[in-house]
């Protein structure tokens, strides 16, 4: 669904805050608390925002968005992420490219790349990139997830144990402040797992919103990463991780 410029800007100001309250949204268009009102239960009508009183948060918790929904939010982000993500990947690459909106960003950059071998349990990625001669594209069988054309499950984890490659380009729900990488779908989890276990190097990548937000699932620790890419990190627990572990954390916005 479009957004209008002021939804776009409520729904970032919620993304950086965490929270917005109605009066001050009213005083920052000059419009009234009315027409706020309106807007901020037209985009939790879109789970764009989870309605509180006297205001809206920014989406977290047990509950995942819908992922048309989930591409709107930090696209740009996302964008710039998934080109650094492609400089880090070499021509003759073999690699993995898991579920999420932001690996699908790394997979559009990647098309320019020669000689590349994707394998992924990503409907998308695989759609997106089977056209392009220059890449094979190998992809999981397993249960397909209809909301976002995942394959997820053990036939999926048992076919990814085949493969031994360079990379994987891997998401996350969310970040704990531990160094825990989340999820919401235990049976993405063991694909991711799988993954993590059979790549010689391991991407995250990440905008910042997931370091506000939690999952109930764990795929594992930041620790198992080797580069860590996302727009912006301002938890000091976070970069201590990285720092202790010899991650790589490359920000697009610094």
């Amino acid at each position: 669904m479009f957004l209008t410029p002021r939804h776009s800007e409520i729904v970032q100001m919620a993304k950086d805050q965490g929270r917005v309250l109605v009066d001050d949204l009213a005083a920052h268009f000059s419009v009234t608390p009315q027409t706020i009102r309106k807007d901020l239960n037209d985009l939790c009508d879109q789970r764009l925002l989870s309605r509180v009183h006297g205001g809206a948060l920014f989406p977290s918790g047990i509950e995942n968005m819908e992922y048309e929904e989930r591409r709107k939010i930090a696209a740009d982000e996302k964008d710039a992420i998934g080109k650094a993500a492609a400089r880090l990947i070499p021509d003759k690459a073999s690699l993995f490219i898991n579920i999420g909106t932001t690996t699908e960003a790394v997979s559009k950059a990647l098309l320019d790349h020669r000689g590349l071998m994707v394998i992924t349990n990503n409907i998308n990625v695989a759609n997106r990139m089977r056209i392009y001669p220059e890449i094979e594209v190998v992809i999981a069988g397993g249960v397909v997830r209809g909301a976002d054309g995942g394959i997820v499950g053990e036939a999926a984890v048992d076919f990814i144990k085949q493969f031994k490659v360079d990379y994987a380009v891997i998401g996350a729900s969310a970040i704990d402040h531990d160094g825990a990488l989340l999820d919401f779908d235990f049976r993405e989890v063991k694909v991711a797992q799988a993954i993590i276990a059979n790549a010689r190097h391991v991407i995250l990548v990440s905008d910042a919103t997931k370091l506000e937000r939690t999952a109930p699932v764990r795929i594992g620790h930041l620790s198992q990463v080797d580069t860590f890419i996302t727009d912006r990190c301002d938890i000091e627990s976070v970069r201590a991780i990285c720092r202790e572990n010899e991650v790589e954390l490359l920000e697009t916005r610094r």
